[in-house]
């Protein structure tokens, strides 16, 4: 670790925002710049001053507190499919409409951190075979070439207000237009500033309420004749409304629609048939824990994250030896966000505690909630089942912890 003005190297900049170009842009950019802690031994941390390490105490809970997200089985085939159906629609010559494709899944699952990396991928790309310039440029348009937009929606989404956040992300002034205007400038801002992919998360925040569900369809359909993949991510897509009633096919893992029979009941059906024919629908699982393949899978995972955790003890086999990957799975449920909500508490815990190993001794005291995602909206059905469990009482401390203490001012000078 290095120190610069005294300032430690690990602590976190401005925090990026995504849902603007600028944040994107960055975010792509310093997505992997961050140094994990040094892995030291027990002898080498002893040898320390206080002050140091302390430092290295907060270096390791940065560390811990940014894990990377590991590859599954799971998202390396969601990659694909989205990789694929935006590189089909970039580099067509084609003047129809682009197929689009739906990634389905609970909450938890990283489906986000998945396409985000998908597209950020595919925008290097697009860049560098571009020179990083417009190819399509306009006398007269404005120079930002966007390959790629993310927008979330908002909670209690409607269309206008989707349709603001996507001007957002470009930065274009919407100030008193009404839908069919705000959709006409998405539709301009998207072909002026190069968008291939325009990503639109948390789209089943978008409900179909009987005043409302003309205007979604509407909107969808617009953006379906833009030169642009869209690429939406939900919790629930096959059953929000957005495509009617599916059942998935477990020989394909594709989603099957039965036909319409009759279409006098709803304006919608005929659009909601040609969103199915249009989009490609892939769900993000969790993990399953039946098979030996799937196990091996768990077991897999497991290894990748003990790699990142930063303890002054050995971590391997730290949480694949013995029952703990089976314990670990009975605690998540396979769902990879509350794994790591589960093994941040537990490296904490070990951290404070000085026991430096995480045990199911340590990790029965704690509890994962829908507090520990906040991010999630639960009214949008977002937060996952966490499955239930009863914490072990706590054993009662010996004395304040001082792991994260600080010396103050005249124990800075012995940190190097």
């Amino acid at each position: 670790m290095s120190l610069e003005n005294n300032t430690p190297s690990f602590l976190p900049g401005p925090p990026v925002d995504r849902t603007t170009w600028e944040g994107w842009q960055r975010w792509c950019q310093t997505r992997k710049d961050f140094i994990p802690a040094p892995v030291l031994s027990a002898e080498e941390f002893d040898r320390k001053s206080r002050r140091q390490k302390r430092i290295h105490n907060l270096y390791r809970l940065a560390t811990h507190s940014s894990l990377p997200i590991e590859a599954t089985p799971m998202s390396e085939r969601v990659a694909h499919a989205v990789l694929a159906r935006v590189e089909e629609g970039a580099f067509s010559h084609k003047a129809g409409t682009r197929g689009g494709i739906m990634v389905n899944g609970d909450g938890a699952q990283g489906k986000t951190e998945t396409v985000c990396e998908a597209m950020a991928v595919f925008m290097e790309e697009w860049l560098n075979l571009h020179n990083y310039m417009n190819p399509d440029a306009m006398a007269g348009t404005r120079d930002l070439v966007a390959p790629v937009a993310y927008v979330r929606c908002p909670v209690k989404a409607t269309p206008i207000s989707t349709c603001q956040r996507i001007l957002d992300f470009y930065g274009e002034v919407y100030k008193g237009m009404r839908l069919e205007d705000l959709i006409r400038t998405v539709k301009t801002a998207i072909i002026e500033h190069a968008t291939k992919a325009l990503v639109i998360d948390d789209i089943t925040r978008l409900k179909l309420h009987r005043e409302a569900d003309q205007d979604v369809l509407d909107l969808i359909r617009e953006m379906m004749s833009m030169p642009v993949a869209l690429v939406l991510v939900g919790v629930g897509i096959p059953a929000s409304g957005l495509l009617r009633e599916g059942r998935r096919d477990p020989r394909t893992g594709e989603w099957i629609y039965p036909p319409i029979k009759d279409r006098s009941r709803s304006p919608n059906d005929h659009a909601a048939s040609q969103h199915e024919r249009r989009f490609q629908v892939v769900d993000m699982d969790p993990f399953r824990y039946s098979t030996a393949e799937e196990m091996e899978a768990w077991v897999t995972h497991l290894r990748g994250l003990e790699g990142h955790m930063r303890l002054l003890t050995d971590t391997k086999g730290m949480l694949t030896g013995g029952d703990m990957p089976e314990y670990l799975f009975h605690r998540t449920g396979g769902i990879v966000g509350i794994l790591e909500k589960l093994v941040q508490r537990g490296l904490r815990i070990a951290i404070e505690d000085g026991s430096e190993r995480l045990t199911k001794e340590l990790l029965g005291h704690i509890t994962v909630t829908p507090g520990d995602m906040p991010d999630l909206d639960a009214e949008a059905g977002e937060q996952p089942n966490i499955p239930p469990h009863n914490p072990a009482p706590k054993k009662k401390p010996r004395g304040r912890n001082t792991v994260f203490d600080d010396d103050g001012p005249q124990a800075a000078g012995s940190a190097g």
